[in-house]
């Protein structure tokens, strides 16, 4: 087994050893229903989709996904385990990567738990589920990206409560920046940044997703906007052992 799974194994088994992770599950579920059911308004809408899942899932993650990364790196860096583990004959990227992937398949499992509404919408009629499977993927994009931005904030502070709120602010604007007070705001001032902010916005690439159309430039986005908050994170891990 690769050094890289060795680690993603540790992590994931470190999730189910404290009641973080069915904390952070039955959290999910119940907002996940509760809001799809009422505030989306599955039952007035009288048509058998996933819609109302998918347009809150987004907002749920933000918050609920750097409560899961704000101890990566913290916790190590607060009880100095994080040289020790990096004294092991494994590289840095590979504890970085190890670390994502447990992270990534544990949002996997949380996503998987939600199958009642999958099953719910097909009791109730004759649903795409060509699109459904394409909102769960792009579920699993939103995700990706939001804990290799809370990684990232959690391996620069031993504080696992600034590394949360630093995670939800970035999360936030990243999530935000392509909502239309946003880019009317910047179109009126600098039409330029008002492009950019669109296309940095992680909610435009879900959106995509969640209409059923699983496009080849938002796969490459999800993937370039990870890889670089996990480079990202390599180089703050770097910067602190060099401190």
């Amino acid at each position: 087994m690769s050094p890289t799974l060795i680690v993603a194994r540790r992590e994931l088994a470190g999730y189910f050893a404290t009641p973080v992770a069915y904390v952070f599950i039955v959290i999910f579920l119940v907002l996940s229903g509760a809001l799809t059911f009422t505030l989306g308004g599955f039952f007035a809408r009288g048509q058998a989709d996933l819609s109302p899942f998918f347009n809150f899932v987004p907002w749920l993650f933000l918050f609920l996904v750097p409560a899961l990364t704000m101890r990566l790196w913290a916790e190590e860096r607060r009880l100095g385990t994080i040289e020790l583990l990096l004294t092991l004959p494994i590289t840095q990227w590979q504890a970085v990567v190890g670390k994502f992937l447990a992270a990534w398949a544990f949002c996997a499992v949380a996503l998987a738990l939600t199958f009642p509404l999958w099953v719910t919408i097909n009791l109730l009629g004759n649903p795409d589920n060509g699109v459904v499977l394409a909102g769960y993927a792009g579920c699993l994009m939103m995700a990706g990206a939001y804990l290799a931005i809370g990684a990232a904030l959690s391996a620069a502070t031993k504080n696992q409560v600034i590394a949360f709120v630093l995670a939800v602010a970035v999360c936030f604007v990243f999530a935000a920046a392509g909502s239309p007070i946003v880019t009317d705001f910047l179109s009126q001032r600098v039409p330029l940044l008002a492009e950019t902010a669109r296309g940095l916005s992680l909610t435009e690439r879900f959106n995509g997703f969640a209409r059923g159309i699983i496009a080849l430039r938002d796969i490459v986005f999800f993937a370039s906007f990870i890889l670089f908050f996990l480079f990202l994170n390599a180089v703050v891990l770097d910067h602190r052992k060099a401190d």
